[in-house]
This record gives C-alpha cells, structure tokens and sequence, in this order.
C-alpha cells in the first residue's frame, strides 16, 4: 500500500514538472573591470533534465557549475502543486577589455530544448576604476565631466525635442560607488508647464552594474515620469534633491584582524541633479475646427443602441475614441443634430493606461438622444482630428452616419409631448403643467388696500414688541437666578430631601428596614450640606449644630435632629436594631426639614 502510494506521489510530481512552463533565467553583471572574478548563474524551474552552459569565449572559467536544489509544495483547496528549482553557479574571469556577447545556455527536457537570454557584458580597463575616492572626498552634485564624484543622481528625459502635448518619460536613477544604507528624503521637481503622472516603478532594493565614462557604478532606478507638455518653448526642470544614508568605517584596522572589528557609522548625504533643459516645438500648420487637441496615434467608433423608439425614449450613441496620446485631455466629439432631439452632456467613462510609451487605452463618451417629434432622424457623420507624431501632420477621423426612427407613443398617457416646428394649433393638449400663452388681454382689478395700512397691524406689532421684552427680562432673570451655584443648592435643597425622604417611605412600606434607615441619613445629610453651603465631606454633627444655632434654629429642632441622627445610625449598625421607631423616625425628619425651611431663608 505504501509502495503504490509513493509511485502515485512520483507520478503526480513528474506530471506537473512536465506540464509546467519552463523557464531558463540568467543572472550576471553588465559591466567588470579586466581581470575580475565575478558570477554567472542560470535558474532553471525544471528537474529531470540536461542543462548545458555555453563556452565562454573570451572568458577564463575558474569554478562551476555548482548545483543547488530547492523544491516547495502547496495544497490550495485540494490542488496539490510543486516548484521546483535548480541553479546552475560558474565563476568566471575577465581578461582584455571590450565588449562581449555569451551564447544562451539550454535545458533540454523530453526531446524539448529551452534556450536563456543571451549575455551581454562589457569589460573595462581596471586602470580607470582603479583610484576609487572615499565617502569623505565625494563631490556627488556633479552630472558631467570625468570626475562625478562616488555618489550622483541624474534625472534624465528619454527626449529633448517633442511636439507641444507629446509625452516624454524622464527617469530618475542614483549612482554610487559606494555602501548605501539606504535613502533618507527626496524631492522632486514641481514639474511646471507639464501634465505629470507617477509611473509604477518597482521600489529600489538592489542595484545594477553599469559603465559610466569608464567607471563602474551601482545604478537604480528610483523613479520615472510621464510628462506631457503645455505650453512651446523651452522649458527648465529642476534639480532632483535626494539625501542618501552612506555607511563608512570608523577608526583605524587592525594589523591582524584587518577590517574585521571596526565599526561602521551612517553619514546622511545630499546629492542633486542638474537642471534639465526640453525643446517644446509647436505643432505645424493650421489646427482643424475639429482638433481633439490629442498628440499621438488614434482610432473613432460610434455605436447606437436602437434604430427605432417611441417619442420622448431616450437613445444611447456612443462615441468610443482609442489610441495613444494624452487621452485624458479628448475633448467629446460634436454633434450636429435637428432640433427636434433633445441631446444632454454625456456620460464619460476612460480605461487609461500609462507607461514608458506613453498613454493608451480608450475613451468613451455616451450621449443621451431624446426625439421629441415623430419621424425619421439622421445622425451625420462625426469628424474628429488629432495631430500624428509618426506623420507630422493633422489627421481626421470620420465615423458613419446613423439613423433612426421615432414612432408616435401611447395618447393615453398623461406625459406631455412637444413637438418642434409647427404651429400652437398643431398642438393636442395632453396636461396642464404647460400652456401657450393667451393672446387676449386679461382683466386686473386693483387692490382694496396693502396690510401696512391697517390699524391692526401697527397695534399687533406694538403688542408683540411688548411680549417680547417681557420673555427677555424673564428669562434674563432666570439666568440671573442660576447663575449662583450656592443660592441654587439652597433653594432646591428642600426638593431634593423631600425626593430621599419619598423613597425612605417607600422602602418603608416594602419592609425595607435598613436601607430605609441610609435613606433617611441621606436626606438629613444631603439637605444639612445643600442649605447651609458645606461639602459632605467637611460636614460634621458638631459644625452644623454650631451653624444651625448661629442661624437662630431652636434648640428642640436641633435636639430632634441629634436624635434621628443616633436611631438611624444604631440602627444601621446595631445587628438588634428594629424597624419599630421607623414610622417615628420619618415624621420627625419630615418635621426637621420643614422647621428649617421656615428657619433659614
């Protein structure tokens, strides 16, 4: 069983190695100096068959290959997959400068033959590389001459001279020769004058090998953009700032150790490219009354959705215009239509793509048509002209002309039909909301008086003056009234005992004995704290006894007051205490809180 389980795993994995698409990559830097070691590896995603490397003509072949081996397997949903990966490492030698090209190494699997992309490299004499400047003797804002120092950017157009709305991609890419950290800021240009869109550019985590005046440097892109200009003349670009993190050595090496155990520190440094000078030509000749204002390569369609409505149904033409060029500035084409067809703006839909070649992609305007009359409509022919950077010349485009009919509708309907062209006794009435203006004179009659005349409406106006200076002198004293925190808990103090003191009763009455007792303590407490201005917390039997006499309360209030403090109390915490008093004690604080009401205003 395990024997037939294990040919069935092989049988899958061979089958989904062969069914795969293969694919032979190469790796390899672009520029060395002569007499340099350096790699070149190919990455096959097969098994099972024979690779074979190409002669290195020119080359000294030191080491290879050396074979590794990497395979992964996924289960997704119930699909079983596999990858599986070898790659093939040589170590080669440059020897006499120049520029070579290496033949594409093959793979050959089940009688197939998969061939990889050619190489192409270039030697340099190591003479020029030689005298490599450190990180603290780097000019770096340099962008021509011999000598650009070990770390430059360069913002360069793939054009100096377009046409007026013609695209150009300008690139931006760092130059260095020595460790990078990685880039702290960048500024761009404002790109004045330009219509500017970020191109998709992969983020920079490698660089690349590349020749510049005899020097080899680490390259990378770090941004490209489309730009489409807007005016003629020449226009400046401004430099790109860049601030780079640089990694240098600190301190001395050691004799034995060399570099091993010195350290190393991050430097931030500023690098700037040179302005960048475009040639914006305008465009030749005389522009059609139908120019589109587009600058590239375009085609027209036009599609109707019905040849045949009723009166007042809408009809959808499109116009679809497609091509390269700044689509997103295609004006919509113009229709020439009668007057008997209501036309609205029309609806604008694009699928624009941008990229090194510029825009392409397709623009869609839909119009509305609506017949107002029956009969037979023609739509002519549209005209649509673009400027064509192959031919140098202006160019119109012509769609086909359509019709369509518009049968008279349902008269039982209550929709109100226009018809253009005709007289107002042509005209069938089928609503009310619109009328033909009457010919006749009307007869006016004049008013019996204007409401500022009357009496009552100066004795209304004095009374409603009246009533509201009243509701303001009210309400400025209710605002006045609770303005004083201390003279509203004063007043309202007995309210608010009255309050606990209902729901001491109800507890009462629902056998509550204890939390009766708390009710009541509450009651006295919070009115004692709320009428004679003294926090809970600094309230005390003694000091209110001692402000209740100073306020002239009498001493049997006071003394009625010490005692329904003590019941409540001991009755709180005494576990013996009964409910027998309970009734005693809710009329006597009732008692006490009015006796003071009448006592202290």
């Amino acid at each position: 069983m395990k024997r037939l389980l294990l040919y069935q795993l092989l049988i899958l994995f061979t089958f989904s190695a062969a069914s795969q698409d293969v694919s032979v990559q190469v790796d390899y830097p672009a520029v060395v100096t002569a007499g340099q070691q350096f790699v070149i590896s190919w990455t096959v995603n097969a098994g099972g068959g024979e690779f074979t490397p190409p002669s290195f003509r020119g080359f000294n072949k030191l080491m290879g290959p050396q074979t590794s081996y990497s395979s992964s397997t996924q289960i997704i949903n119930g699909k079983m997959s596999q990858q599986t990966t070898y790659t093939y490492v040589y170590y080669i030698q440059a020897l006499t400068e120049g520029r070579y090209v290496i033949a594409p190494a093959t793979f050959t699997l089940k009688n197939k033959t998969f061939a990889s992309d050619s190489i192409r490299i270039e030697v340099i004499s190591s003479s020029q590389n030689s005298n490599f400047p450190t990180g603290n003797e780097a000019s770096g804002n340099q962008n021509g001459g011999s000598d650009r120092g070990d770390i430059f950017v360069n913002l360069s157009p793939d054009r100096k001279e377009v046409f007026l709305g013609e695209h150009l991609v300008a690139t931006v890419k760092i130059y260095t020769r020595v460790n990078l950290s990685g880039i702290n800021e960048i500024k761009y240009p404002s790109f004045n004058d330009f219509l500017k869109t970020d191109l998709v550019t992969p983020p920079l985590t490698s660089l690349k090998e590349e020749n510049v005046g005899g020097t080899i440097y680490g390259t990378g892109t770090v941004q490209q953009f489309l730009l489409y200009p807007q005016k003629t003349g020449e226009i400046t670009i401004d430099p790109v700032q860049i601030s780079v993190l640089v990694q240098q050595r600190s301190g001395q090496s050691d004799p034995f150790f060399g570099d091993f155990f010195s350290s190393v520190q991050t430097v931030p440094k500023a690098v700037a490219s040179s302005p960048v000078k475009i040639n914006v030509k305008p465009l030749p000749g005389k522009q059609p009354d139908d120019f589109s204002g587009i600058v590239g390569k375009l085609s027209v369609d036009a599609i109707i959705n019905k040849d045949s409505v009723k009166v007042n149904d809408a009809v959808n033409f499109k116009v679809i215009i497609s091509g390269s060029g700044n689509l997103k500035i295609a004006a919509p084409p113009k229709l020439n239509l009668s007057p008997g067809i209501e036309v609205y703006d029309p609806k604008i839909t694009d699928d624009i793509r941008n990229g090194i070649n510029g825009s392409t992609g397709q623009k869609t305007f839909d119009y509305l048509l609506i017949p107002r009359h029956y009969g037979d409509f023609i739509i002519p022919p549209l005209s649509y002209s673009f400027f064509n950077t192959t031919t140098g010349r202006y160019e119109t485009l012509t769609t086909e002309e359509y019709r369509f009919n518009a049968s008279k509708g349902n008269e039982q309907n209550g929709a109100v039909t226009v018809y253009g062209g005709v007289s107002k006794e042509d005209v069938k009435y089928l609503g009310k909301d619109i009328r033909f203006i009457k010919s006749e004179a009307g007869k006016l009659t004049r008013s019996a008086g204007t409401m500022i005349s009357d009496r009552l409406f100066y004795s209304t106006y004095a009374f409603a003056l009246f009533a509201f200076m009243i509701v303001l002198f009210i309400r400025r004293e209710h605002v006045r009234r609770n303005s004083d925190i201390t003279l509203v808990r004063n007043r309202k103090a007995g309210k608010i005992a009255s309050g606990r003191l209902r729901s001491a009763h109800s507890c009462l009455k629902n056998d509550e004995i204890e939390i009766f007792y708390e009710e009541i303590l509450k009651a006295i407490w919070g009115y004692l704290s709320d009428k004679l201005n003294i926090p809970v917390s600094e309230l005390t039997r003694s000091k209110a006894i001692e402000i209740l006499t100073a306020k002239g309360v009498e001493e049997d209030h006071i003394k009625n007051m010490n005692q329904i403090l003590d019941v409540c109390e001991y009755a709180r915490f005494s576990p013996s205490a009964k409910g027998s008093e309970a009734i005693s004690i809710y009329d006597g604080a009732s008692q006490f809180i009015r006796s003071i009401e009448n006592s202290i205003e």
